[in-house]
């Protein structure tokens, strides 16, 4: 009996649960970050002073929307005085620049068909703001992409958990169109997920959280260290992110500052950008792979778990559907 049970298990069956058995091991604690979400209630924070900020948003023909990123700053439960607004209106060919001047945004234009991109588009704006505003020395800086939308009391909640000390804080992220159709919102899930119970977690048991995309929070001292703004791989914010927790930082997460961000509705769209975000993981862990071993070698958890978010999922993922999709054409041309 047992001898005939094992003669039907084929190649593909092995596969598939060592690939099963992969992910059970590799992702299990992520459980835990459940379970303390649940059963821990964050701490009450405190600002010990009212930093001054500066907005950086890096636009590409977003004249439809961006206003309505820029009036939510200006409507902030947070002294005016203290943000300034600048805006990177980058290769564009519609008439962003007019329309963020007129919400009242500092705004640059830049043109550079060679280096195309948010980080170089963030960088250029970085260095002009550092040439040009130096009576206005900023404590941090908050990154949000145009389509963004802030609810009024999100730059003094971010001001709280900046306050504790930390360099680099990310926060809530919600979604704009989560009711448009199944694509918007499974990604808003993904990231509601992503917030709730992976950094809010991460937060609350004192390892460092993940920067996403927009919606975050670095200081001075950090875009110092850095030397500007130099990360220009397909997932910048994982690069960030993993640039930072290899040299020790903790990336803050602050819960009560929620940000609402526009998802891809369409399939097409969908697949190119979680295309795009699958090569980003592998060129991530290509640069920085080997600190991370080294990181866990010596100990460190937040370089396990960065690990994990960008590896093994992708790999597998792509291994799996390829062997399964070998093995049933081949199964079709046995019939």
């Amino acid at each position: 009996m047992l001898d005939q049970f094992f003669s039907q298990i084929s190649f593909v069956d092995i596969f598939n649960f060592c690939v099963f058995l992969t992910f059970t091991i590799c992702y299990t604690y992520q459980l835990y970050y459940v379970f303390v979400v649940l059963t821990r209630k964050p701490k009450k924070l405190v600002a010990k002073k009212n930093h001054r900020f500066a907005a950086v948003i890096s636009a590409r023909n977003e004249s439809a929307v961006i206003g309505d990123l820029i009036h939510s700053i200006k409507v902030q439960n947070y002294p005016q005085e203290l943000i300034d607004v600048f805006v990177i209106a980058d290769n564009c060919t519609d008439d962003t620049a007019r329309v963020a001047a007129d919400a009242g945004a500092i705004v640059f234009e830049r043109f550079d068909t060679a280096n195309v991109g948010k980080g170089y588009a963030l960088n250029y704006l970085l260095h002009r703001i550092d040439e040009l505003f130096p009576e206005r020395p900023f404590d941090g800086y908050f990154v949000f992409d145009a389509d963004n939308v802030l609810e009024e009391n999100y730059i003094e909640e971010m001001n709280k958990v900046f306050s504790q000390g930390y360099g680099i804080v990310t926060s809530y992220r919600n979604s704009k169109n989560f009711g448009d159709n199944w694509i918007s919102s499974g990604y808003a899930l993904w990231f509601l997920r992503e917030s709730q119970f992976l950094n809010h977690a991460r937060f609350n048991l004192g390892t460092s959280c993940a920067v996403s995309g927009t919606g975050f929070l670095f200081s001075q001292k950090v875009l110092d260290d850095c030397g500007g703004w130099h990360f220009h791989l397909l997932t910048e914010d994982i690069e960030f992110t993993v640039h930072s927790v290899v040299r020790g930082l903790k990336i803050g997460y602050c819960h009560d500052a929620i940000l609402y961000d526009e998802q891809p509705t369409g399939f097409r769209q969908s697949w190119r950008q979680r295309l795009r975000w699958a090569r980003g993981y592998l060129q991530v862990f290509g640069k920085y792979g080997k600190d991370l071993l080294r990181g866990i070698a010596h100990g460190s958890f937040s370089c396990f778990d960065m690990t994990m978010n960008i590896m093994p999922a992708a790999i597998l993922s792509f291994i799996g559907v390829f062997a399964n999709g070998i093995a049933a054409v081949y199964g079709l041309k046995e019939r």
